[in-house]
């Protein structure tokens, strides 16, 4: 049986009972990496040396900032003896980025220790080594300069999940949703104005219509957590639609079946 964790379910501001939106996969597949990883990861009883695979959907900061943080862990903390394998998918130019982020958060101490401990791939489609898991890597709609992907993975069982990062509507999503069986939302800003490169309750409620038939769960979530009085309210959505609260994960059976579980 496979396993989701949706450690994070919020957008940047981290509205009050959420923490930034950030997932991990069978307990070794980390999907971004926000400020909070390191408590984010210990929630769910996991080092940073238990992460093998590193996939990174664009360069802001609410899904990037944790990294040197991240490495600090692995260096010092959970893995000194550097047996511990990690692969960082990214796009091309991405190692620059990140190693430099490196430099930034910790001078002189973590972006020799990235560049020369881990491997770094840039292929559009890879399968996970020593999982169940592989994907395909595709572009979205939201900041240009952040170089925004979302990732389709596919289990050995046939499931398949949409991961759509951070994006507003656009035609990759539309495109990729009628072979997803889950299809995983960003929904960063409320009803109050234009934001193309966010997903808008309005737009959730309007990609579910078009969407019977599919299981669409809700992330980056503008609004408060679950019991949380002030703040945002969560809107009302379609039925077939799921608003995640931190801690929720997704099962998965062997003959690709699911179900959405919440402690």
């Amino acid at each position: 049986m496979a396993r989701i964790d949706f450690m994070g379910t919020g957008n940047a501001f981290a509205p009050k009972g959420r923490l930034n939106a950030c997932l991990c996969i069978d307990r070794s597949i980390l999907v971004d990496s926000p400020p909070t990883v390191m408590p984010q990861l210990r929630s769910i009883g996991l080092d940073a040396s238990d992460i093998n695979h590193l996939l990174i959907t664009h360069w802001h900061g609410d899904h990037t900032f944790g990294i040197p943080f991240f490495f600090l862990d692995r260096k010092y903390i959970s893995d000194r003896s550097n047996k511990s394998m990690l692969r960082i998918y990214l796009r091309p130019g991405g190692e620059s980025i990140l190693t430099n982020l490196c430099d930034i958060g910790f001078p002189g101490d973590l972006a020799d220790y990235a560049r020369n401990q881990f491997v770094w791939v840039t292929q559009e489609e890879q399968t996970l080594g020593n999982t169940s898991w592989n994907f395909i890597r595709f572009p979205v709609h939201h900041t240009p300069e952040t170089d925004p992907h979302g990732y389709e993975l596919t289990h050995k069982s046939g499931f398949r999940f949409l991961h759509c990062g951070d994006s507003g509507p656009c035609d990759e999503i539309e495109n990729r949703a009628s072979t997803a069986d889950v299809i995983l939302l960003e929904m960063g800003m409320p009803d109050i104005g234009d934001f193309p490169h966010h997903h808008r309750p309005s737009d959730v409620t309007s990609f579910s219509e078009r969407h019977r038939d599919k299981v669409i769960l809700v992330t980056h979530n503008f609004a408060s957590g679950a019991n949380v009085d002030s703040g945002f309210r969560k809107p009302i959505l379609p039925s077939n639609v799921h608003q995640l609260e931190d801690g929720d994960y997704l099962l998965i059976g062997e003959d690709g079946s699911f179900k959405i579980m919440r402690d």
